[in-house]
């Protein structure tokens, strides 16, 4: 086990998985709370504090009482998750807990070999790829991996992926290309990094040329949004036959705060921006950008990372089969016809 400091935040009790990246430790008692959470917290404490004192005191008669508080809770997280705002929803998608692209890995795939560097640069630690074996079959996944903690954080740059990790991907979808590899991405990124280095090594044309490739890539593609689904330095990675989205996920042009900081000149305003810029699950199936939404498990994703990562791989196991039977050319036809369909535009 280690520990690490979550962001400005009290401390985590994650473990350390076999890839050598820390995994979401569960319960709410393992740190991060939100707001919209804490009436959940304190009841749930409450009742760990009633086992402790029956356990200790032999007191049999207190379980009747524990099993109603119990039952309670978990009406009280029903209530409270059924009516998050989208503001809300954003705060989920961030959570420091929430599992990322290296933990969907390790659950779902064998042989995972993680290829680095653009042969260009640098090795963009931002932005993690690989081949791996999913179910007999070999695929190339490419996701965005925030850190857990302040130190791994900065090595991950935040999930603020530079050029050379476009270029990273971009220089693997060729190779999946090559190799007639299925391709699965995971998106959880706040944005491509604004630094002036990242303009001066060409952030604008890294990410067009991953939007070029993608675009006409002869082999499935399957996308899932698992956290922030920010700007072009989501869409960079997410031109796909297949989107889906976890639950309580969030894709969109711009960042809230951003949203706000320009239409308000108040980043202040970011709940109100989030509600019109419509970018969780449902705002986005019912506009048609994505093909689907996976449940998450109760309190979010964080809660129980095997039981989400088993949720991702059944859509994986039922999505990738259809593609696969799909002749390249039609493939190519129909992700062209799906980014057509998206918008619409009126001539006068």
């Amino acid at each position: 086990m280690s520990s690490a400091t979550l962001q400005d935040k009290s401390r985590s009790t994650s473990s350390v998985s076999a890839n050598g990246t820390s995994s979401p430790a569960k319960g709410f008692a393992s740190g991060f709370v939100l707001e919209f959470e804490k009436p959940i917290v304190e009841l749930e404490n409450k009742i760990a504090e009633m086992r402790a004192l029956a356990d200790s005191s032999g007191m049999k008669n207190m379980s009747v009482e524990i099993d109603r508080m119990q039952k309670k809770a978990v009406r009280l997280r029903e209530e409270v998750f059924s009516k998050l705002t989208r503001w809300q929803k954003v705060q989920l998608a961030r959570h420091p807990r929430r599992p990322y692209t290296l933990d969907y890995i390790e659950r779902l795939c064998s042989n995972f070999i993680e290829l680095h560097g653009d042969r260009a640069f640098a090795d963009d630690r931002a932005l993690v790829s690989g081949i791996g074996e999913f179910d007999g079959q070999s695929v190339l996944i490419i996701g965005n991996q925030k850190g857990r903690g302040t130190k791994e954080n900065i090595q991950r740059n935040f999930g603020m992926a530079n050029p050379e990790g476009y270029r990273k991907a971009v220089r693997h979808l060729l190779l999946a290309q090559k190799f007639k590899l299925p391709v699965i991405t995971f998106i959880d990124t706040p944005g491509a990094y604004p630094g002036l280095g990242a303009e001066e090594r060409g952030q604008a044309e890294a990410i067009a040329r991953s939007l070029y490739e993608m675009a006409r890539l002869e082999v499935p593609i399957i996308t899932f949004v698992i956290g922030e689904g920010g700007s072009g330095g989501a869409l960079a990675i997410s031109v796909a036959d297949r989107i889906f989205m976890l639950e309580y996920s969030i894709y969109s042009v711009i960042s809230p705060e951003g949203c706000a900081s320009i239409l308000y000149r108040d980043a202040g305003q970011a709940p109100q921006a989030a509600e019109a810029l419509k970018l969780t699950a449902d705002d986005l199936l019912e506009l048609g950008i994505i093909d689907g939404i996976i449940p998450e498990p109760a309190g979010g994703a964080h809660e129980n990372v095997d039981e989400i990562a088993m949720r991702v791989k059944e859509k994986i196991a039922n999505t990738l089969p259809e593609l696969l039977a799909e002749p390249s050319q039609k493939l190519l036809e129909a992700r062209h016809k799906k980014y057509e369909r998206i918008g619409f535009f009126l001539e006068s």
